[in-house]
């Protein structure tokens, strides 16, 4: 039940979007429309950038569900650009209101697990350390991220599918190559040979 009020709480919240921007919206027009009380919005969340929050994430996590492997993380990137452009009066309407920062801060959890994924997978039998495979996501989250926010700001007139695909291109091995660098367990004629 919980799942469905939030869903619901969500939908109201895409609908007055269509009408007003963000920073014209009260919780009481939310639970109103949604037809709850404030109380039950406040079981909830805490406001209504709390909602936008979840409902970023949300989102964001059904379309990477499944994609986090290295032959799947562009499907998973790609699943998110059409999400964003789906929502593209509610996504629009939060950048405007919120800033660009407060959208980083949404879609980094999101591209990180995406990422660090990826990075999983590729490790598996080289010893690096934990500290190691996350900054090589971080690294990669700046540059995934800045591509999305770079897209939305520009009223998402790229293709996704194009953008993904040259994303693909620069980093094809690269992490494999990141990884190796940072690998405890080098071969010895790997050391020797750098």
């Amino acid at each position: 039940m919980s799942q469905m009020t939030k869903r619901a709480l969500e939908a109201s919240l895409k609908k007055l979007l269509l009408q007003k921007p963000l920073n014209k919206i009260t919780i009481s027009d939310i639970a109103e429309d949604c037809g709850i009380s404030r109380m039950t919005f406040y079981y909830h969340f805490k406001d209504i950038y709390d909602l936008v929050e979840w409902a970023c994430v949300e989102d964001a996590a059904q379309a990477l569900a499944g994609k986090k492997t290295y032959d799947t993380w562009q499907e998973g990137f790609l699943n998110i650009f059409y999400a964003v452009r789906e929502n593209k009066p509610f996504i629009m309407n939060v950048y405007r209101a919120v800033g660009r920062e407060r959208v980083e801060q949404y879609l980094n959890p999101l591209i990180h697990s995406l990422l660090l994924g990826v990075i999983e997978e590729k490790s598996a039998g080289m010893t690096v350390n934990e500290a190691d495979k996350n900054f090589i996501a971080y690294f990669y989250d700046y540059a995934f991220i800045g591509i999305v926010l770079d897209w939305i700001s520009d009223n998402m007139r790229g293709d996704p599918a194009v953008i993904v695909e040259h994303t693909s291109r620069l980093i094809h091995g690269n992490v494999v190559r990141a990884l190796d660098a940072f690998r405890i367990d080098k071969p010895l004629h790997s050391v020797q040979n750098d």
